[in-house]
Protein backbone atom coordinates (compact mmCIF):
# COMPACT_ATOMS: atom_id res chain seq x y z
CA UNK A 1 0.00 0.00 0.00
CA UNK A 2 1.27 3.16 -0.94
CA UNK A 3 1.71 5.30 1.98
CA UNK A 4 0.59 8.44 0.90
CA UNK A 5 -2.61 6.80 0.83
CA UNK A 6 -2.41 5.81 4.61
CA UNK A 7 -1.86 9.81 4.96
CA UNK A 8 -5.02 10.26 2.88
CA UNK A 9 -6.72 8.33 5.02
CA UNK A 10 -5.41 10.33 8.10
CA UNK A 11 -6.28 13.17 6.82
CA UNK A 12 -10.00 12.20 6.29
CA UNK A 13 -10.34 10.47 9.28
CA UNK A 14 -9.28 14.15 10.89
CA UNK A 15 -11.61 16.03 9.17
CA UNK A 16 -14.67 13.87 9.34
CA UNK A 17 -16.92 14.18 12.49
CA UNK A 18 -19.08 11.21 12.29
CA UNK A 19 -18.37 7.74 13.76
CA UNK A 20 -19.53 5.45 11.66
CA UNK A 21 -18.04 7.86 8.39
CA UNK A 22 -14.49 7.31 10.14
CA UNK A 23 -15.32 3.79 10.97
CA UNK A 24 -15.56 3.33 7.04
CA UNK A 25 -12.34 5.30 6.22
CA UNK A 26 -10.46 3.29 8.49
CA UNK A 27 -11.74 0.15 7.40
CA UNK A 28 -11.26 0.59 3.65
CA UNK A 29 -7.50 1.71 4.83
CA UNK A 30 -6.87 -1.65 6.39
CA UNK A 31 -8.74 -3.70 3.65
CA UNK A 32 -5.62 -2.47 1.19
CA UNK A 33 -2.89 -3.18 3.57
CA UNK A 34 -0.78 -6.15 1.72
CA UNK A 35 -0.22 -9.05 4.81
CA UNK A 36 2.77 -8.22 5.81
CA UNK A 37 2.18 -4.32 6.65
CA UNK A 38 -1.06 -5.25 8.59
CA UNK A 39 0.64 -4.47 11.98
CA UNK A 40 2.59 -1.36 10.92
CA UNK A 41 -0.30 0.09 8.39
CA UNK A 42 -2.88 -0.57 11.57
CA UNK A 43 -0.35 0.95 14.35
CA UNK A 44 -0.28 4.27 12.26
CA UNK A 45 -4.02 4.23 11.39
CA UNK A 46 -4.03 3.99 15.77
CA UNK A 47 -1.68 7.37 15.57
CA UNK A 48 1.04 5.03 16.96
CA UNK A 49 4.62 3.37 14.99
CA UNK A 50 4.98 -0.68 15.57
CA UNK A 51 8.50 0.27 17.66
CA UNK A 52 7.45 1.74 20.96
CA UNK A 53 10.63 3.46 20.94
CA UNK A 54 12.54 4.98 18.14
CA UNK A 55 15.61 7.31 19.59
CA UNK A 56 13.71 10.61 17.76
CA UNK A 57 12.46 12.93 19.95
CA UNK A 58 11.01 17.05 19.40
CA UNK A 59 14.15 18.51 18.36
CA UNK A 60 15.07 16.08 15.80
CA UNK A 61 11.34 16.77 13.66
CA UNK A 62 12.13 20.57 14.08
CA UNK A 63 14.95 20.78 11.16
CA UNK A 64 13.54 18.33 8.62
CA UNK A 65 14.11 18.45 4.74
CA UNK A 66 12.37 19.79 1.67
CA UNK A 67 9.73 17.26 0.99
CA UNK A 68 9.24 14.89 -1.97
CA UNK A 69 7.62 16.15 -4.97
CA UNK A 70 5.55 13.02 -5.69
CA UNK A 71 4.85 9.59 -3.53
CA UNK A 72 7.73 6.69 -3.85
CA UNK A 73 7.15 5.51 -0.30
CA UNK A 74 4.97 2.36 0.82
CA UNK A 75 4.02 1.16 4.37
CA UNK A 76 6.55 -1.59 4.49
CA UNK A 77 9.30 0.63 3.58
CA UNK A 78 7.98 2.99 5.83
CA UNK A 79 8.08 0.60 8.95
CA UNK A 80 11.33 -0.73 7.55
CA UNK A 81 13.15 2.30 8.02
CA UNK A 82 11.29 3.25 11.16
CA UNK A 83 12.97 -0.49 12.65
CA UNK A 84 16.22 0.41 11.71
CA UNK A 85 16.00 3.86 13.28
CA UNK A 86 15.08 1.95 16.41
CA UNK A 87 18.01 0.02 16.55
CA UNK A 88 20.31 2.55 16.26
CA UNK A 89 22.48 2.60 18.84
CA UNK A 90 26.48 3.22 20.11
CA UNK A 91 29.42 5.47 18.90
CA UNK A 92 28.18 7.83 16.16
CA UNK A 93 24.20 6.92 16.88
CA UNK A 94 23.12 9.98 17.11
CA UNK A 95 24.70 10.87 13.39
CA UNK A 96 23.24 8.08 11.70
CA UNK A 97 19.99 8.63 13.41
CA UNK A 98 20.03 11.92 12.14
CA UNK A 99 20.74 10.53 8.16
CA UNK A 100 18.60 7.66 8.52
CA UNK A 101 16.00 10.08 9.66
CA UNK A 102 16.23 12.98 6.75
CA UNK A 103 16.42 9.80 4.14
CA UNK A 104 12.85 9.52 5.35
CA UNK A 105 11.28 12.77 5.35
CA UNK A 106 13.51 13.64 1.99
CA UNK A 107 11.66 10.68 0.27
CA UNK A 108 8.09 11.86 2.18
CA UNK A 109 5.51 14.51 -0.21
CA UNK A 110 4.48 17.11 2.76
CA UNK A 111 1.21 15.03 3.27
CA UNK A 112 3.38 12.09 3.86
CA UNK A 113 5.20 14.66 6.44
CA UNK A 114 2.78 15.53 8.15
CA UNK A 115 1.69 12.22 9.09
CA UNK A 116 5.12 10.87 9.79
CA UNK A 117 5.71 14.20 12.24
CA UNK A 118 2.30 13.00 13.73
CA UNK A 119 3.47 9.56 14.48
CA UNK A 120 6.97 10.57 16.00
CA UNK A 121 5.72 13.08 17.95
CA UNK A 122 2.82 10.79 19.12
CA UNK A 123 0.62 14.02 18.40
CA UNK A 124 -1.59 12.37 15.96
CA UNK A 125 -4.70 13.57 16.51
CA UNK A 126 -7.09 12.29 14.02
CA UNK A 127 -9.46 11.36 16.15
CA UNK A 128 -9.15 7.02 15.86
CA UNK A 129 -8.50 5.73 19.11
CA UNK A 130 -8.73 2.17 19.96
CA UNK A 131 -12.83 1.78 19.75
CA UNK A 132 -13.16 3.31 16.50
CA UNK A 133 -9.95 0.74 15.38
CA UNK A 134 -11.77 -2.02 16.89
CA UNK A 135 -14.82 -1.55 14.85
CA UNK A 136 -12.63 -0.60 11.73
CA UNK A 137 -11.20 -4.01 12.10
CA UNK A 138 -14.47 -5.65 12.34
CA UNK A 139 -16.01 -4.18 9.62
CA UNK A 140 -12.69 -4.68 7.05
CA UNK A 141 -12.52 -8.69 8.13
CA UNK A 142 -15.97 -8.81 8.50
CA UNK A 143 -16.08 -10.55 12.10
CA UNK A 144 -18.79 -9.82 14.95
CA UNK A 145 -16.99 -6.80 16.25
CA UNK A 146 -17.84 -8.04 20.27
CA UNK A 147 -14.98 -10.44 18.50
CA UNK A 148 -12.32 -7.69 17.81
CA UNK A 149 -12.98 -6.08 21.23
CA UNK A 150 -12.69 -9.22 23.31
CA UNK A 151 -9.44 -10.11 21.61
CA UNK A 152 -7.79 -6.53 21.65
CA UNK A 153 -8.82 -6.53 25.32
CA UNK A 154 -7.06 -10.01 26.03
CA UNK A 155 -4.08 -9.61 23.58
CA UNK A 156 -3.44 -5.68 25.06
CA UNK A 157 -1.66 -5.23 21.12
CA UNK A 158 -4.14 -3.78 18.62
CA UNK A 159 -1.32 -4.50 16.05
CA UNK A 160 -1.49 -8.39 16.69
CA UNK A 161 -5.43 -8.56 16.99
CA UNK A 162 -5.84 -6.76 13.08
CA UNK A 163 -3.61 -9.58 11.96
CA UNK A 164 -5.15 -11.98 13.25
CA UNK A 165 -8.84 -10.52 12.53
CA UNK A 166 -7.47 -9.51 8.60
CA UNK A 167 -5.74 -12.50 8.07
CA UNK A 168 -7.13 -15.23 10.32
CA UNK A 169 -10.86 -14.24 10.60
CA UNK A 170 -12.86 -15.47 13.55
CA UNK A 171 -10.97 -18.38 14.24
CA UNK A 172 -7.82 -16.45 14.91
CA UNK A 173 -9.54 -13.63 16.53
CA UNK A 174 -11.07 -16.84 19.03
CA UNK A 175 -7.21 -18.15 19.80
CA UNK A 176 -6.52 -14.87 21.86
CA UNK A 177 -7.36 -15.99 25.71
CA UNK A 178 -5.63 -14.49 29.13
CA UNK A 179 -2.45 -15.64 29.57
CA UNK A 180 -0.41 -15.52 32.69
CA UNK A 181 2.27 -13.47 32.54
CA UNK A 182 1.19 -11.57 29.25
CA UNK A 183 -0.63 -8.33 30.23
CA UNK A 184 -3.70 -7.37 29.29
CA UNK A 185 -5.41 -3.64 28.55
CA UNK A 186 -6.48 -3.07 32.30
CA UNK A 187 -10.10 -1.54 32.76
CA UNK A 188 -10.37 1.94 32.83
CA UNK A 189 -12.81 4.62 34.54
CA UNK A 190 -14.58 7.69 33.86
CA UNK A 191 -14.72 10.68 35.04
CA UNK A 192 -17.54 12.49 37.14
CA UNK A 193 -17.08 16.03 38.89
CA UNK A 194 -19.20 14.58 41.93
CA UNK A 195 -19.82 11.53 43.90
CA UNK A 196 -23.23 12.36 43.16
CA UNK A 197 -22.70 12.04 39.17
CA UNK A 198 -20.35 8.99 39.84
CA UNK A 199 -23.70 7.34 41.29
CA UNK A 200 -25.65 8.17 38.36
CA UNK A 201 -23.86 6.38 36.27
CA UNK A 202 -22.91 3.10 38.36
CA UNK A 203 -26.77 3.15 39.75
CA UNK A 204 -26.95 1.68 43.69
CA UNK A 205 -26.03 0.02 45.62
CA UNK A 206 -21.98 0.51 44.60
CA UNK A 207 -18.79 0.62 45.56
CA UNK A 208 -16.27 3.10 46.41
CA UNK A 209 -12.60 2.28 46.41
CA UNK A 210 -10.19 4.61 47.33
CA UNK A 211 -8.11 6.12 44.10
CA UNK A 212 -4.27 6.22 45.36
CA UNK A 213 -2.08 8.42 44.23
CA UNK A 214 0.19 5.95 42.77
CA UNK A 215 1.34 3.89 39.48
CA UNK A 216 -0.93 1.32 37.88
CA UNK A 217 0.74 -2.13 38.62
CA UNK A 218 -0.66 -5.54 37.06
CA UNK A 219 0.97 -8.45 38.93
CA UNK A 220 1.38 -11.41 37.23
CA UNK A 221 2.33 -14.67 39.04
CA UNK A 222 2.97 -18.79 37.81
CA UNK A 223 4.56 -20.63 40.84
CA UNK A 224 7.50 -18.62 41.63
CA UNK A 225 7.35 -16.51 38.62
CA UNK A 226 6.27 -13.26 39.31
CA UNK A 227 6.22 -10.37 36.35
CA UNK A 228 4.52 -6.57 37.07
CA UNK A 229 3.53 -4.57 34.33
CA UNK A 230 2.56 -0.72 34.10
CA UNK A 231 -0.63 0.52 32.96
CA UNK A 232 0.80 0.97 29.43
CA UNK A 233 1.57 -3.06 29.48
CA UNK A 234 5.79 -2.26 30.25
CA UNK A 235 7.75 -4.37 32.12
CA UNK A 236 8.70 -2.88 35.45
CA UNK A 237 9.55 -5.98 37.63
CA UNK A 238 13.18 -5.20 38.57
CA UNK A 239 12.47 -2.13 39.60
CA UNK A 240 9.36 -3.44 42.25
CA UNK A 241 11.58 -6.07 44.41
CA UNK A 242 8.98 -5.47 47.27
CA UNK A 243 6.15 -6.08 45.06
CA UNK A 244 7.41 -9.25 43.79
CA UNK A 245 7.96 -10.51 47.67
CA UNK A 246 4.53 -9.62 48.53
CA UNK A 247 2.87 -11.53 45.91
CA UNK A 248 5.16 -14.56 45.50
CA UNK A 249 4.03 -15.15 49.49
CA UNK A 250 0.47 -15.50 48.71
CA UNK A 251 -0.83 -18.77 49.16
CA UNK A 252 -2.14 -18.95 45.61
CA UNK A 253 0.19 -20.28 42.93
CA UNK A 254 -0.91 -18.99 39.68
CA UNK A 255 -2.80 -14.79 39.70
CA UNK A 256 -3.25 -11.96 38.24
CA UNK A 257 -3.92 -9.10 40.18
CA UNK A 258 -5.12 -5.59 39.40
CA UNK A 259 -3.56 -2.59 41.65
CA UNK A 260 -1.84 0.69 42.31
CA UNK A 261 1.85 0.76 43.96
CA UNK A 262 2.88 3.74 45.97
CA UNK A 263 5.52 5.50 48.03
CA UNK A 264 4.47 5.84 51.75
CA UNK A 265 6.29 8.21 54.35
CA UNK A 266 6.47 7.12 58.09
CA UNK A 267 3.08 7.69 59.04
CA UNK A 268 1.52 5.64 55.95
CA UNK A 269 0.18 8.56 54.20
CA UNK A 270 1.34 8.75 50.24
CA UNK A 271 4.66 10.38 49.69
CA UNK A 272 4.62 13.01 46.22
CA UNK A 273 3.44 11.01 43.26
CA UNK A 274 7.01 12.05 41.43
CA UNK A 275 9.16 10.03 44.21
CA UNK A 276 6.63 6.80 43.27
CA UNK A 277 6.95 7.49 39.38
CA UNK A 278 10.86 7.25 39.58
CA UNK A 279 11.06 4.84 41.60
CA UNK A 280 8.75 2.78 39.34
CA UNK A 281 10.70 4.05 36.11
CA UNK A 282 11.42 1.60 33.41
CA UNK A 283 15.18 2.27 32.83
CA UNK A 284 16.16 0.41 29.78
CA UNK A 285 14.67 -2.55 28.23
CA UNK A 286 10.95 -3.34 27.76
CA UNK A 287 9.23 -6.73 27.52
CA UNK A 288 6.33 -6.67 24.81
CA UNK A 289 2.98 -7.66 26.01
CA UNK A 290 3.00 -11.40 24.02
CA UNK A 291 6.14 -11.97 25.95
CA UNK A 292 6.03 -15.19 28.50
CA UNK A 293 6.84 -14.95 31.55
CA UNK A 294 10.00 -15.25 33.12
CA UNK A 295 11.24 -16.37 36.48
CA UNK A 296 12.42 -13.75 39.14
CA UNK A 297 15.00 -15.08 41.94
CA UNK A 298 13.46 -14.70 45.50
CA UNK A 299 15.30 -12.69 47.67
CA UNK A 300 16.30 -9.71 44.82
CA UNK A 301 15.18 -8.79 41.62
CA UNK A 302 18.71 -8.05 40.29
CA UNK A 303 18.02 -4.49 39.77
CA UNK A 304 17.84 -1.14 41.86
CA UNK A 305 15.65 -1.55 44.63
CA UNK A 306 12.32 0.22 45.64
CA UNK A 307 10.31 0.81 48.26
CA UNK A 308 7.01 0.90 46.68
CA UNK A 309 4.05 -0.66 48.69
CA UNK A 310 1.39 -2.73 46.41
CA UNK A 311 -2.09 -2.81 46.97
CA UNK A 312 -4.80 -4.28 44.96
CA UNK A 313 -8.62 -3.78 43.77
CA UNK A 314 -9.17 -6.59 41.35
CA UNK A 315 -8.41 -10.38 40.59
CA UNK A 316 -8.67 -11.59 37.01
CA UNK A 317 -7.25 -14.77 37.56
CA UNK A 318 -6.94 -17.28 40.17
CA UNK A 319 -5.25 -21.10 40.46
CA UNK A 320 -7.02 -21.63 36.84
CA UNK A 321 -9.43 -20.14 36.58
CA UNK A 322 -10.18 -16.75 34.44
CA UNK A 323 -12.72 -13.96 36.52
CA UNK A 324 -12.69 -11.72 33.57
CA UNK A 325 -16.75 -12.28 32.85
CA UNK A 326 -17.43 -12.64 36.92
CA UNK A 327 -19.42 -9.75 38.14
CA UNK A 328 -17.16 -7.13 40.60
CA UNK A 329 -18.83 -8.44 44.08
CA UNK A 330 -17.34 -12.26 43.13
CA UNK A 331 -14.00 -10.88 41.58
CA UNK A 332 -13.60 -8.56 44.55
CA UNK A 333 -14.89 -11.84 47.22
CA UNK A 334 -12.20 -14.01 46.08
CA UNK A 335 -9.40 -11.20 46.29
CA UNK A 336 -10.62 -10.77 49.75
CA UNK A 337 -10.31 -14.31 50.32
CA UNK A 338 -6.58 -14.72 48.50
CA UNK A 339 -5.26 -11.59 50.08
CA UNK A 340 -4.36 -10.60 53.33
CA UNK A 341 -6.38 -6.75 54.37
CA UNK A 342 -2.57 -5.23 54.26
CA UNK A 343 -2.56 -5.58 50.57
CA UNK A 344 -6.27 -4.37 49.35
CA UNK A 345 -7.43 -1.19 48.65
CA UNK A 346 -9.64 0.67 51.02
CA UNK A 347 -13.20 -0.76 49.98
CA UNK A 348 -16.54 0.37 51.19
CA UNK A 349 -20.32 -0.81 50.16
CA UNK A 350 -23.02 2.20 49.94
CA UNK A 351 -26.53 2.69 48.72
CA UNK A 352 -26.68 6.16 48.85
CA UNK A 353 -24.53 9.22 48.07
CA UNK A 354 -24.18 10.52 51.69
CA UNK A 355 -22.09 7.36 52.51
CA UNK A 356 -20.69 7.63 48.68
CA UNK A 357 -19.41 11.72 49.84
CA UNK A 358 -18.31 10.25 53.50
CA UNK A 359 -15.89 7.93 51.81
CA UNK A 360 -14.60 10.33 49.19
CA UNK A 361 -13.92 13.00 51.97
CA UNK A 362 -12.18 9.99 54.28
CA UNK A 363 -9.87 9.53 50.94
CA UNK A 364 -9.13 12.99 50.32
CA UNK A 365 -8.58 13.48 54.01
CA UNK A 366 -5.87 10.65 54.10
CA UNK A 367 -3.61 12.23 50.89
CA UNK A 368 -5.13 10.42 48.05
CA UNK A 369 -6.06 10.94 44.75
CA UNK A 370 -9.89 10.72 45.16
CA UNK A 371 -12.49 7.59 44.72
CA UNK A 372 -13.45 5.18 42.58
CA UNK A 373 -17.21 4.91 42.47
CA UNK A 374 -17.78 0.94 40.63
CA UNK A 375 -20.91 -0.85 39.35
CA UNK A 376 -20.31 -4.54 41.88
CA UNK A 377 -22.50 -5.98 38.93
CA UNK A 378 -20.08 -5.31 35.87
CA UNK A 379 -17.77 -7.87 34.95
CA UNK A 380 -14.03 -6.60 33.93
CA UNK A 381 -14.16 -4.80 30.75
CA UNK A 382 -10.53 -4.74 30.06
CA UNK A 383 -9.08 -1.92 28.18
CA UNK A 384 -12.65 -0.32 28.03
CA UNK A 385 -13.57 3.37 29.41
CA UNK A 386 -17.38 2.80 30.68
CA UNK A 387 -19.68 3.46 33.36
CA UNK A 388 -19.22 0.57 35.61
CA UNK A 389 -15.77 2.59 36.88
CA UNK A 390 -16.18 6.24 37.58
CA UNK A 391 -13.53 7.95 39.07
CA UNK A 392 -13.77 10.90 41.18
CA UNK A 393 -11.02 13.71 42.19
CA UNK A 394 -10.74 17.13 43.71
CA UNK A 395 -10.73 19.56 41.03
CA UNK A 396 -7.79 22.81 41.23
CA UNK A 397 -8.52 25.72 39.56
CA UNK A 398 -5.85 28.97 39.18
CA UNK A 399 -5.83 32.13 37.43
CA UNK A 400 -2.24 32.25 35.94
CA UNK A 401 -0.19 34.21 33.63
CA UNK A 402 1.10 33.09 30.11
CA UNK A 403 5.29 33.76 30.27
CA UNK A 404 5.73 32.39 27.03
CA UNK A 405 4.61 29.95 24.05
CA UNK A 406 6.07 27.03 22.23
CA UNK A 407 5.26 26.36 18.49
CA UNK A 408 3.30 23.29 18.07
CA UNK A 409 4.59 20.67 15.75
CA UNK A 410 2.46 17.88 14.04
CA UNK A 411 -1.36 19.02 12.95
CA UNK A 412 -0.23 22.03 15.56
CA UNK A 413 2.98 23.50 13.27
CA UNK A 414 2.31 27.20 12.41
CA UNK A 415 0.60 27.67 15.66
CA UNK A 416 1.62 28.45 19.17
CA UNK A 417 0.60 25.99 21.36
CA UNK A 418 2.34 25.17 24.53
CA UNK A 419 1.52 27.48 27.28
CA UNK A 420 4.29 27.97 29.84
CA UNK A 421 2.66 29.17 33.09
CA UNK A 422 3.35 31.68 36.04
CA UNK A 423 1.66 32.51 39.50
CA UNK A 424 2.05 35.81 41.07
CA UNK A 425 5.28 36.30 43.58
CA UNK A 426 3.84 38.27 46.14
CA UNK A 427 7.15 38.93 47.79
CA UNK A 428 9.87 39.93 45.05
CA UNK A 429 6.96 40.63 42.29
CA UNK A 430 6.60 39.34 38.98
CA UNK A 431 5.86 35.81 38.19
CA UNK A 432 7.22 32.16 38.55
CA UNK A 433 6.75 29.53 36.56
CA UNK A 434 4.97 26.23 37.17
CA UNK A 435 4.60 24.45 34.06
CA UNK A 436 3.54 24.38 30.53
CA UNK A 437 0.01 22.78 29.06
CA UNK A 438 -1.42 22.14 25.81
CA UNK A 439 -4.31 20.59 26.79
CA UNK A 440 -7.59 21.69 26.55
CA UNK A 441 -6.97 23.73 23.51
CA UNK A 442 -9.55 23.96 20.26
CA UNK A 443 -8.80 24.66 17.10
CA UNK A 444 -10.57 28.05 17.54
CA UNK A 445 -8.41 28.82 20.88
CA UNK A 446 -4.76 27.94 18.82
CA UNK A 447 -6.08 30.52 16.11
CA UNK A 448 -6.72 33.15 18.75
CA UNK A 449 -3.92 32.65 21.12
CA UNK A 450 -1.04 32.86 17.78
CA UNK A 451 -2.65 36.14 17.23
CA UNK A 452 -2.66 37.41 21.06
CA UNK A 453 0.55 36.21 21.67
CA UNK A 454 2.61 37.45 18.48
CA UNK A 455 0.90 41.02 19.37
CA UNK A 456 2.90 40.26 23.14
CA UNK A 457 5.77 38.83 21.85
CA UNK A 458 9.11 40.68 23.29
CA UNK A 459 11.27 38.36 22.10
CA UNK A 460 10.43 35.62 18.51
CA UNK A 461 12.32 32.17 18.54
CA UNK A 462 12.39 29.18 16.30
CA UNK A 463 10.86 27.25 18.75
CA UNK A 464 9.78 29.77 21.49
CA UNK A 465 7.89 33.02 21.67
CA UNK A 466 8.57 34.77 25.05
CA UNK A 467 5.62 37.30 26.07
CA UNK A 468 4.67 40.42 28.28
CA UNK A 469 2.88 39.03 30.61
CA UNK A 470 -0.28 40.53 30.54
CA UNK A 471 -2.70 37.86 29.81
CA UNK A 472 -4.12 35.54 32.36
CA UNK A 473 -5.49 32.13 32.30
CA UNK A 474 -7.92 29.66 33.81
CA UNK A 475 -5.62 26.65 34.66
CA UNK A 476 -7.50 23.39 35.82
CA UNK A 477 -5.12 20.46 37.28
CA UNK A 478 -5.19 17.42 39.74
CA UNK A 479 -2.73 18.64 42.09
CA UNK A 480 0.98 20.15 42.63
CA UNK A 481 4.24 18.05 43.31
CA UNK A 482 7.68 19.27 43.98
CA UNK A 483 9.88 20.03 41.18
CA UNK A 484 13.53 20.83 40.95
CA UNK A 485 12.75 21.75 37.07
CA UNK A 486 11.40 25.17 37.91
CA UNK A 487 12.76 27.74 40.18
CA UNK A 488 9.58 27.88 43.08
CA UNK A 489 10.29 24.37 43.54
CA UNK A 490 6.69 23.69 42.72
CA UNK A 491 4.53 21.84 39.36
CA UNK A 492 0.99 21.49 38.29
CA UNK A 493 -0.11 18.39 37.86
CA UNK A 494 -1.81 17.31 34.33
CA UNK A 495 -2.76 21.06 33.62
CA UNK A 496 -5.48 22.44 30.90
CA UNK A 497 -6.87 25.14 29.99
CA UNK A 498 -10.36 25.63 31.20
CA UNK A 499 -10.66 29.51 29.67
CA UNK A 500 -8.77 32.95 29.10
CA UNK A 501 -9.68 35.25 31.51
CA UNK A 502 -9.71 38.55 29.97
CA UNK A 503 -11.75 40.14 33.01
CA UNK A 504 -8.78 39.97 34.64
CA UNK A 505 -5.47 41.51 34.55
CA UNK A 506 -2.24 40.25 35.77
CA UNK A 507 -2.23 41.85 38.96
CA UNK A 508 -5.36 39.96 40.07
CA UNK A 509 -3.41 36.08 38.80
CA UNK A 510 -3.54 33.55 41.71
CA UNK A 511 -0.27 33.82 43.44
CA UNK A 512 2.63 31.59 44.71
CA UNK A 513 1.24 31.27 48.46
CA UNK A 514 -1.98 29.78 46.79
CA UNK A 515 -0.01 27.46 45.06
CA UNK A 516 1.93 26.23 47.77
CA UNK A 517 -1.59 25.96 50.24
CA UNK A 518 -2.53 23.26 47.59
CA UNK A 519 0.86 21.89 47.92
CA UNK A 520 0.39 21.70 51.63
CA UNK A 521 -3.05 20.21 51.88
CA UNK A 522 -4.46 23.18 53.44
CA UNK A 523 -7.03 23.91 51.12
CA UNK A 524 -8.43 20.90 48.87
CA UNK A 525 -9.52 23.27 45.76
Amino acid sequence: MRFIDLAATSAAVTATSGRRAKVELLAAALRDLAPDEIAAGSAYLAGELRQRQTGVGYASLRDLPPPATGPTLTVGAVDAAVAELAVVAGPGSQARRRELLGALFAAATPEEQRLLVGLFSGELRQGAQAGLLADAIARAADVPVTAVRRALLLAGDLKAVAVAALSGGPAALGEFALQVGRPLAPMLAQSAPSVDEALLATGTPATVDVKLDGIRIQVHRSGDDVAVFTRSLDEITPRLPDVVAAVRALPARELVLDGEAMALDATGRPRPFQETSSLAATRGARRKAGAALTHTAPGGSGGPGSTLTPYFFDLLHLDGVDLLDAPGRDRWAALADALPPELLVGRVAVDNAEAAAAAFAAAIDAGQEGVVVKSPDAPYDAGRRGTAWVKVKPRHTLDLVVLAVEWGSGRRRGWLSNLHLGARDPERGGFVMLGKTFKGLTDELLRWQTERFLELAVERGDYVVRVRPVQVVEIAFDGVQSSSRYPGGLALRFARVVRYRDDKTAAEADTTDAVRAIHSGRISG
